[in-house]
């Protein structure tokens, strides 16, 4: 049931499990620390730490010796397979999130703004130019709740259904190409096209999680981060989301369904 409703919506929601809520108890602390103690900067004005393998995990998921169980972990087994976790990434947003910074274009601020940086893992800006390629993989995304907030504290924002159009772009625009070289073939401009369609054709939802609660995503779904809503009330150290994003070892292995 959870694989169709990924193929078919590209998401999935589980409600809340005790077993994943026992590993957020266990994360959250470390999570903290990892937070406080970190020297990477906060983006978009003071109100985004980015938080990439920040989390102090094991490599089958268990912190401080509670495993990764539950519901959500036993989909993704069943679907992908065993894991073989990278330490996560702890994304977490302030209220006032996004505000201007000096690393972003104005261009790029507005579009976080309105468009909630909708994008797709993995897809990078390489060179001066900032063209993207795909150069991260990843076979899914896992997002776990960490602490309680307010439906409006920066929730996470998927387009139904939209894993469906970007994959046919991509397969379009990679065909042409040899598979060892996919990594290299810029998709920009069909990266964008598809965007665009995405915006006009696909229902934008909010996924707004409490802990205990996971959320998977196919690893072609255009998702994104709503801005903090005026009034919405979070914990002190901001809204923490824990993404498991492992890679594949090729493209080809990521443009398959």
């Amino acid at each position: 049931m959870v694989a169709q409703a990924l193929a078919t919506q590209g998401w999935v929601r589980f409600a809340h499990d005790p077993e994943l809520a026992a590993w957020v108890n266990a994360a959250l602390p470390l999570a903290r620390t990892a937070i406080a103690r970190s020297a990477d900067p906060w983006r978009c004005g003071g109100t985004w730490f980015v938080g990439v393998e920040a989390l102090d995990n094991m490599a089958d998921g268990s912190v401080a010796g509670t495993p990764l169980r539950g519901r959500a972990a036993a989909a993704v087994a069943g679907i992908f397979g065993p894991q073989r976790f990278h330490r996560a990434q702890l994304s977490t947003t302030r209220p006032g999130y996004p505000q201007p910074s000096p690393d972003e274009s104005a261009t790029a601020f507005q579009y976080r703004k309105t468009r909630d940086a909708a994008h797709i893992d993995g897809i990078l800006p390489i060179g001066p130019g900032r063209r993207r390629m795909i150069r991260e993989p990843h076979a899914f995304v896992l997002g776990i709740a960490l602490n309680a907030t307010d439906a409006g504290a920066a929730p996470l924002v998927v387009w139904d259904g939209s894993h469906k159009i970007m994959a046919r772009t991509f397969r379009d625009a990679l065909g042409a190409h040899h598979p060892d070289q996919w990594s290299d073939i810029d998709v920009t401009d069909a990266y964008h096209a598809a965007r665009a369609k995405v915006f006009a054709t696909c229902a934008r939802l909010v996924l707004h999680a409490q802990p205990g609660q996971a959320i998977l995503l196919h690893r072609h779904l255009l998702h994104g981060v709503s801005p903090w809503a005026t009034g919405a009330v979070g914990p002190p150290e901001g809204r923490i989301i824990a993404y498991f994003r492992p890679e594949l070892p090729r493209v080809a292995d990521w443009l398959g369904d």
